[in-house]
């Protein structure tokens, strides 16, 4: 398993940044980036968040090193779009009880 420093790292290299221009985009010395690319200083959550908000990767990408995380957002989109599907099912189906109830006077 990657650490978090190298998953920052291989985020910076693809975007083509060089530490210090990392460190400029983040407000922070080019030596405190190196110390968080090499797992020398430990993240908080808000540095974390800034540095995916920055390179514009998911957080997720950073923790597991998974550049497939987009899969993660797929999945969830195509659950939701199931959910909504059985949601007009069941809609249908209470239609059907209401009108069975009504033939049958009840």
């Amino acid at each position: 398993m990657k650490s978090i420093g190298e998953n920052i790292k291989r985020s910076r290299v693809v975007l083509g940044l060089s530490q210090a221009e990392a460190a400029k985009m983040l407000n922070i010395s080019t030596p405190a980036f190196c110390k968080i690319e090499t797992g020398q200083t430990d993240l908080n959550i808000s540095r974390l968040l800034q540095i995916a908000k920055t390179f514009k990767v998911p957080v997720y990408q950073l923790i597991s090193g998974d550049a497939e995380s987009q899969n993660f957002t797929d999945e969830i989109s195509i659950l939701k779009q199931e959910i909504l599907d059985k949601d007009e099912e069941l809609t249908k189906l209470r239609k059907k009880v209401i009108e069975l109830y009504d033939k049958l006077g009840i």
